[in-house]
């Protein structure tokens, strides 16, 4: 009979084969929605020059490129749904990959990198998850899935360890709250750095529209919120998710006194963990209080997000100081 360790491992290449389905759903709903848009727009003015009436199996109106940039197209995108229906079962299959890896552990599933990729892939999809229950962010599945198939599969290809006890600075509380809010954090972030990358995809196709290109950009953006709606969502997401951050860096710093006796020692994780804080503090006060907006405080938030994934990879890997725990030799 297999171990629990051998089934976590099993069951998380399930997952991430779920989640390339996934993504390969979502991939399928916005070339749809660019050819639906495209058929639409041929099917506008009849030869008469009356507008022509909707198609039978859409309920979408006709927004033409000359519409208020940004407006939605109405559909009902079943690839859409699809993708996230394989999301959800990816993300149980994920779970429990989890928490069959903690119960052979005997502790939390977050103690070096294999399973804090784990861990944090597993939030991002869940944090996605339960925003779409009130906002539809489908749009940015293929973003979601993708960056979970990379960076889950990266993990589980190149970082896998063996069961191990902890070692003693590890043997605390903090490591059950630092270490699963900053995976919190890292799942919000996420989705404000993928509305970030669509902030940008939509405004470049509104200002191509201003200076009167007839080809603007990718069809399936005349289905997305407007630049300015995209913004917003980004903002307010980067704004939690900052401030689970912010708790990160504050119980970091009270682990690293209880640990070494010192609260702060410009170890390389904690210079980097200061870094990604001030790039996220500079975006958030740049944009609430300087109106700093648009293409320049999207390409921060991405700075940001860029910076977090150098944080638990690169920096994990390849620097040494006391909080090398990647378990990796």
């Amino acid at each position: 009979m297999p171990d629990l360790d051998s089934i976590s491992i099993l069951t998380l290449w399930t997952a991430i084969a779920i989640y390339a389905g996934a993504f390969i759903a979502y991939t399928f709903d916005l070339a749809r929605r660019s050819s639906t848009v495209k058929a639409e727009e041929r099917m506008l003015v009849m030869s008469d020059g009356t507008v022509a009436p909707a198609p039978a199996d859409g309920a979408s109106p006709y927004v033409t490129d000359t519409s208020a940039p940004g407006e939605p197209v109405k559909q009902r995108f079943v690839m859409a749904r699809i993708g996230t229906s394989l999301m959800v079962l990816g993300w149980l299959f994920h779970l429990t990959a989890d928490i069959t890896r903690g119960l052979a552990a005997g502790r939390v599933p977050w103690a070096n990198l294999y399973e804090f990729a784990m861990t944090g892939t597993l939030l991002i999809v869940l944090v996605f998850l339960v925003t779409l229950t009130r906002i539809d962010l489908r749009y940015l599945g293929t973003f979601i899935a993708g960056l979970v198939v990379v960076l889950l599969g990266a993990a589980a290809s190149n970082f896998y360890v063996i069961v191990t006890p902890l070692v003693d600075p590890l043997k605390s509380a903090w490591l059950v709250i630092h270490v699963f809010v900053a995976s919190l954090s890292v799942g919000i972030l996420a989705l404000a750095f993928a509305l970030s990358v669509m902030q940008l995809l939509q405004s470049r196709r509104e200002r191509r529209i201003a200076e009167g290109v007839e080809n603007a950009g990718p069809a399936f953006l005349r289905t997305l919120p407007g630049t300015a709606r995209l913004e917003n969502l980004a903002y307010r997401f980067a704004v939690v998710g900052f401030i689970f951050w912010t708790f990160t860096l504050i119980a970091g710093s009270i682990w690293a006194q209880d640990a070494w006796g010192r609260y702060w020692g410009f170890d390389v994780k904690e210079t980097w963990t200061f870094i990604i804080w001030v790039l996220y503090a500079g975006y958030i006060h740049a944009r609430a209080t300087r109106g700093w907006r648009g293409t320049p405080s999207a390409w921060l938030n991405i700075t940001g997000f860029a910076s977090v994934l150098f944080n638990f990879t690169v920096v994990n890997v390849f620097f040494k100081g006391l909080h090398a725990y990647s378990g990796l030799s």
